[in-house]
């Protein structure tokens, strides 16, 4: 029975001695145990659905109560979702859950869901996305406390716009990612009504709270989990007899989140050993546009480990160790390449740069004004590649996926090939026999057109999204520029006016708000796996085996319609990058300064990571869980900026800084067409 699954190994025969012995134990029991029912406890599915809160199953999220032991995963523990509980499309179908079944924790950047009836944030006093800090106080509603080290950790909580009244789920974001592999409480207390009435826990929650025994052994079962939870809770100073809701839920290993990557890379590599990819170069053209002098298009070879031939639906090979398998076969991957003019005016080697796309697009990209522009600038050689998993050549199974969910795990494994992938062009350019080899990518004296000694990495959009995993992993360089940034499309796709057309498709399959917010909460456990939500922790410190750690460059824009700056905020409290100050001017701001808990960069030069926002006088961003729409939108703006081109010349080189190209004041400039 999935039931006693979910009960520590010989605490089902103990809960069933429990139930009946005498009251008056130590933990507070009051009265001799009486039926779930006789309490108001409805049992009904309390094999998959926690009855802590009973009004929706799947709450509360993330929860170990969805877990199961199993002592070959890292963390000890292995998600257990059941197919009944997960989101049915309208035709029925319910999400199939598989691949989460491989999982041994959930996201880092997990949103913690739950269902109040009746509450009212303003009146309970909860920490909201312009005070964050309040999450932090002693008398604070909602608690977060890592079980490891007794830290609290801190949030903002807002309600679900996209819900009607009285339905909307109750949502508690991260204001730092959680740590990977950590085991974090969860506390819900001096949560009140309108009219300022306590909210009361639920009659599961209350027995449990107040040692209130039962005659089920299933549900007894379960009480000792619990009642450390809440021991943990007191002695973190959140009193029990104050609860409305406490649970428990695990992240996800390092090892597990970042694994398959790893054992692609370190496999591919090996296989490589010091030769450089195979590549052909398939056509040169000259003076194409004014910022680019030679353009260089061509494929290159990559092993391959989906299945199949690698296209869009395809998905990793995994061995008996769950880690990916090479197939025997390579997948051929196209590149394309841009020289600007003033490589062959002045004569000197170009950086070379990896560029990354924006959503669902490819690599031509890199033929693009906010690309071109700052390239002819400052003599850079761009390369980039189809973002495969989340490239042009993916938008049916995207599509197809939003219909169904249960098939998600093909997008996320097709982006660990597109960042293996990456890496590949990356070796291309900094190999004496990659690249360097071929006529195309030398002047006529033979002189070279790319540095080998300079490799960056430079994404917009999509490619800033996905780019920091890409840092995470990449052995070959050691700097990077995320503009347009941010991270954990669980946050950001309700946030984001670029997810309309697709909500066409996934709103009439998941018509019920709430299977739309439990859908991208619960797909983003696998879609960590191949963007900078799940490798966040390990870019610029803690990094991952066998790759150095990075500088990281990140750049937003103040009222972002499609990447929300908000979801960059947490990304750049997560790196540890330090911000520059003023983030914006009083009248434009909603969130203090914008930069609460993000280290002021001390003073110029700066070395280290650093986190820019630039104004170019949109609207600005509502606080609640739906897109900017009103206005210009500044999204392509900051690129284009020549102070932000100063900015990103002066951090992409290997002694590279952090300048102060905004003279002590907030970053502004003009809106661009």
């Amino acid at each position: 029975m999935r039931r006693s699954q979910r009960v520590p190994n010989g605490a089902l025969l103990l809960a069933a001695v429990l139930a009946f012995a005498p009251s008056g134990c130590s933990d507070g029991g009051s009265s001799s145990p009486k039926t779930p029912a006789e309490l108001g406890i409805d049992l009904t599915n309390a094999d998959r659905c926690d009855v802590l809160v009973p009004e929706r199953c799947l709450l509360p999220l993330p929860n170990d109560f969805y877990t199961v032991a199993d002592d070959s995963m890292p963390t000890g523990r292995r998600v257990d979702f059941d197919a009944e509980s997960l989101p049915a499309n309208a035709k029925g179908v319910h999400v199939d859950p598989t691949a989460w079944r491989r999982n041994d924790g959930f996201s880092p950047g997990s949103a913690v869901l739950a269902f109040v009836p009746g509450v009212d944030l303003a009146a309970s006093g909860t920490a909201r996305i312009d005070d964050i800090g309040r999450s932090l106080d002693d008398d604070s509603p909602r608690v977060v406390i890592d079980l490891a080290t007794g830290e609290h950790r801190p949030h903002w909580v807002e309600l679900d716009q996209n819900a009607a009244e009285g339905q909307r789920t109750l949502i508690v974001r991260a204001a730092v990612n959680y740590l990977d592999g950590h085991r974090y409480a969860v506390a819900f207390r001096r949560l009140v009504d309108a009219s300022g009435a306590a909210i009361a826990p639920s009659p599961a929650f209350r027995a449990y709270r107040d040692g209130q025994r039962t005659t089920d052994a299933a549900f007894e079962a379960r009480r000792a989990h619990l009642d450390e939870v809440l021991d943990a809770l007191e002695k973190n100073g959140i009193a029990r007899d104050e609860l409305q809701l406490a649970f428990d839920f695990t992240v996800a290993s390092t090892e597990n989140i970042t694994g398959r990557m790893l054992r692609m890379r370190d496999d591919a590599f090996a296989r490589l050993g010091d030769a450089a990819p195979s590549f052909t170069v398939e056509n040169v053209e000259q003076d194409v546009r004014p910022e680019i002098a030679r353009r260089i298009t061509g494929t290159y070879r990559i092993p391959s480990y989906l299945t199949g031939d690698g296209g869009p639906g395809s998905s990793l090979a995994l061995g008996a160790d769950g880690l990916p398998v090479h197939q025997g076969k390579d997948l051929v991957a196209p590149f394309q390449c841009t020289i600007p003019p003033s490589a062959f005016a002045t004569g000197e080697a170009p950086r070379g740069v990896i560029y990354g796309h924006g959503l669902l697009g490819d690599y031509g990209e890199v033929n693009s004004s906010i690309v071109r522009e700052m390239a002819e600038r400052f003599v850079i050689t761009n390369c980039a590649t189809n973002e495969i998993g989340m490239a042009e050549e993916d938008v049916g199974n995207a599509v197809k996926l939003l219909g169904d969910l249960s098939t998600f795990n093909t997008l996320a494994d097709r982006l660990q090939q597109g960042l293996l992938n990456e890496l590949f062009l990356g070796r291309l350019m900094v190999h004496p026999d990659g690249f360097l080899s071929n006529a195309a990518f030398r002047r006529d004296d033979g002189s070279p057109l790319i540095d080998r000694t300079q490799l960056y990495y430079d994404g917009n959009s999509q490619g800033a999204i996905l780019g920091g995993a890409l840092l995470a992993i990449g052995q070959d360089f050691t700097r990077g520029v995320l503009g347009e940034a941010g991270m954990n499309y669980s946050f950001l796709l309700q946030r984001s006016v670029d997810f309309d057309d697709y909500k066409i498709i996934y709103a009439p399959a998941y018509p019920d708000p709430y299977d739309q917010l439990i859908g991208v909460q619960i797909i983003q456990m696998l879609w960590d796996r191949g963007e900078t939500n799940g490798y966040a922790n390990h870019v610029t410190s803690d990094p991952l085996p066998g790759t150095p750690a990075k500088k990281v460059l990140l750049l937003g824009a103040v009222g972002d319609h499609q990447v929300s700056e908000y979801s960059l905020q947490v990304e750049a409290r997560t790196m540890g990058a330090a911000g520059h100050v003023p983030y914006a001017a009083p009248d434009r701001t909603t969130n203090e300064d914008k930069g609460w808990g993000i280290t002021p960069i001390p003073s110029y030069p700066w070395p280290g990571s650093a986190y820019f926002l630039f104004d170019t006088g949109s609207p600005l961003s509502p606080l609640v869980n739906q897109p900017p729409r009103e206005g210009h939108d500044p999204h392509d703006d900051t690129p284009r900026i020549p102070a932000a081109q100063d900015l990103k010349n002066a951090f992409l080189r290997p002694d590279g800084v952090a300048i102060d190209v905004c003279g002590g004041a907030p970053c502004t400039g003009p809106q661009f067409d």
